[in-house]
């Protein structure tokens, strides 16, 4: 197997916020690193969307 096609700067940053070591990383089969993308993708957008929900106000406290 063939090591990722992926820029240092983006192997850098996928390893430290996948909390994998970068040899690992650059190693790791496609399919589980766009499994473990999409998951911490998905985590951020809850993170996300959980802040803005609370900052934000709502219609009904506008009328």
């Amino acid at each position: 197997m063939k090591p990722l096609q992926i820029s240092p700067e983006t192997a850098i940053t996928l390893s430290k916020q996948l909390g994998v070591p970068l040899e690992h990383l650059m190693h790791m089969p496609q399919h589980i690193l766009l499994q473990k993308i999409a998951e911490l993708s998905k985590k951020q957008s809850e993170d996300t969307a959980g802040s803005d929900a609370g900052s934000q106000p709502s219609e009904k406290d506008e009328q």
